[in-house]
């Protein structure tokens, strides 16, 4: 359990320092590169058109840019959302079907009757303790996540 939460962990920083210097490298290049695109325009804008027209295209050059890099950052968001909620619901549906198993309600039931009620009592008593914590993490990191996504 805990070490697929490190994995987790691990994967998680790791696609996102990937993706950061992508997202980086690519603003620097787009950056030059607009620079010298607007440079260009403003000057060709300038000298036919004057100083205000000019302005106004460069202004319209770096909106729009602005706007393609909001539209790829919100897509990207998506995807790392819609994974997680399938990652959550696989681990939801895996141990909801280890409850649902006749075959291990039988198995449980004859472990019970071999050793006997009273030995296995401290057991219950701490995996239902376990259970509980279980679901008390569970329930404040859904919490968590509800109140960071509703803002």
């Amino acid at each position: 359990m805990l070490q697929r939460f490190i994995d987790d962990i691990k994967d998680s920083a790791g696609t996102t320092l990937k993706l950061s210097s992508l997202v980086l490298a690519a603003a620097v290049a787009l950056l030059i590169t607009l620079a010298f695109l607007c440079a260009a325009l403003f000057i060709y804008t300038q000298q036919e058109y004057g100083t205000i027209q000019a302005c106004l295209a460069v202004a319209a050059i770096f909106f729009v840019v602005a706007v393609i890099a909001l539209v790829i950052v919100i897509q990207q968001q998506k995807r790392a959302e819609a994974r997680r909620a399938e990652a959550l619901a696989a681990a939801k549906t895996a141990s909801q079907s280890l409850l649902s198993d006749p075959v291990l309600l039988a198995t449980g039931v004859q472990i019970v009757r071999s050793i006997g009620i009273k030995r296995l009592l401290p057991v219950v008593a701490l995996g239902g303790l376990a259970l509980g914590l279980m679901a008390y993490r569970d329930s404040v990191a859904a919490r968590s996540d509800d109140k960071g996504s509703g803002g």
